[in-house]
């Protein structure tokens, strides 16, 4: 695994979304687990954005504590994402983490695809 980094100050994890990834990793009984967090290309508006709790990470990895819980981001990924903050949001409508991504020139209905 590599080397865990500062929090990136162009790239920001609330306290709500580090503290849904907390109870996350207990649920599944592995405290190794990690957010990773990766953008691809997809979606209706050309790139989209995926969850998943991973216990590894790559050399393509940077490795992120925000809060005591740890994000993980391919470095491809990491270049659409700076300036956002990711939430974990949990209301009337869904309970999701969610990003606000400022490079984002459009975004769907869903929230989890954008446009640059």
């Amino acid at each position: 695994m590599n080397n865990i980094s500062p929090e990136l100050p162009d790239l920001v994890m609330t306290k709500a979304a580090a503290e849904r990834v907390r109870v996350l990793t207990e649920g599944e009984g592995n405290p190794a687990l990690m957010l990773r967090l990766s953008v691809s290309g997809g979606g209706c508006s050309g790139f989209s954005y995926a969850f998943s709790l991973d216990a590894d990470s790559t050399a393509d990895d940077r490795v992120f504590d925000y809060h005591g819980s740890k994000l993980v981001v391919d470095e491809t990924s990491l270049d659409l994402l700076k300036g956002s903050q990711i939430d974990y949001v949990d209301d009337l409508m869904a309970a999701s983490f969610r990003i606000s991504n400022p490079n984002a020139t459009s975004t769907c209905g869903c929230g989890t695809s954008f446009a640059m």
